[in-house]
């Protein structure tokens, strides 16, 4: 099993862009339990981005999917991207 059968694989672009935010949202003042909900948001804003500009959109269902394409990628995104920095926190975390 790999990432691609769950994440497309034009948006796996979005988890090292989506870690490297997360860094910058790190040592800004913002809350750290707000960190994993704005990386979610601005990857499912950039989900709906990729899709818009890569999808015919003329009909009801074709929009349906597009907001359904649009925050799944955008959620699985930011939860790889969260995902492979807590394995990184924790495999430098000493006890």
């Amino acid at each position: 099993m790999s990432f691609e059968e769950f994440i497309k694989p034009e948006l796996l672009i979005l988890i090292p862009v989506l870690y490297a935010v997360g860094i910058g949202l790190k040592k800004s003042r913002l809350s750290d339990t707000l960190i994993p909900i704005t990386l979610g948001i601005i990857s499912v804003v950039l989900s709906a981005s990729w899709v818009i500009a890569t999808s015919n959109i003329s009909s009801l269902k074709d929009v349906a999917f597009a907001i359904f394409t649009s925050v799944t990628q955008g959620i699985l995104s930011a939860g790889a991207s969260v995902y492979f920095n807590q394995l990184y926190v924790q495999s430098n975390k000493k006890e």
